[in-house]
């Protein structure tokens, strides 16, 4: 069980990064404009996060077609995201755009969260079908938990402009990095370079 938490607290951390950037500049529209209300980014952000774990659960499911020893394999797909994210931090020089701020309440907070969650149920979509029923629960419950620290990180984060700059600054490096390490644990773990080599 510790084992299970430690990879939920992970993978939610390398697939949120990104997240976290997005709902710091929310928090920080919130204080400079009213809107949207704090609530909403909380509302929102656990309305989006549990719709990319209902996407991500379905298609765990339907993963059960595939031979459990080669579902490792999906590894590959966080590692490709991680790919393509360094190419285009490196064609970038590492400036991207800045995160999209055009969300006034709980539902376009949502939108905005499962719109940058893409990556998110190629991550999750694995993991859930590795982890089996028990293990997934397990890390729902992590993940509800870490919504809850993301937020209030956020609402912390959006009142130091600093902080914003530096995490703006190298989010793009970290979160391909992330991806990658993420892809490298689901091949290794899983056994199947063994099974190819």
């Amino acid at each position: 069980m510790p084992q299970t938490v430690l990879a939920a607290a992970g993978v939610f951390a390398g697939t949120n990064v990104d997240d976290l950037i997005v709902l710091t500049v929310l928090f920080l529209a919130a204080r400079a404009s009213g809107r949207p209300a704090p609530w909403h980014i909380w509302l929102g952000q656990y309305a989006g996060i549990a719709a990319l774990v209902a996407v991500s659960a379905l298609a765990a499911l339907g993963l059960t077609l595939v031979p459990d020893e080669w579902v490792g394999l999906l590894g590959l797909v966080p590692i490709a995201l991680g790919v393509r994210g360094l190419i285009g931090a490196f064609r970038s020089g590492g400036d991207g755009d800045d995160p999209p701020v055009a969300a006034g309440n709980a539902l376009a907070v949502a939108g905005v969260t499962m719109a940058n969650g893409a990556d998110n149920i190629a991550v999750y979509t694995p993991m859930f079908r590795t982890l089996g029923a028990g293990g997934s629960a397990v890390a729902v419950l992590v993940f509800a938990v870490l919504i809850a620290v993301w937020c209030a990180a956020a609402s912390w984060l959006g009142s130091h402009r600093r902080i914003i700059e530096l995490v703006r600054r190298y989010g793009h490096w970290l979160v391909p990095l992330v991806f990658i390490a993420i892809g490298l644990v689901i091949l290794l773990g899983s056994g199947v370079l063994t099974r190819l080599f």
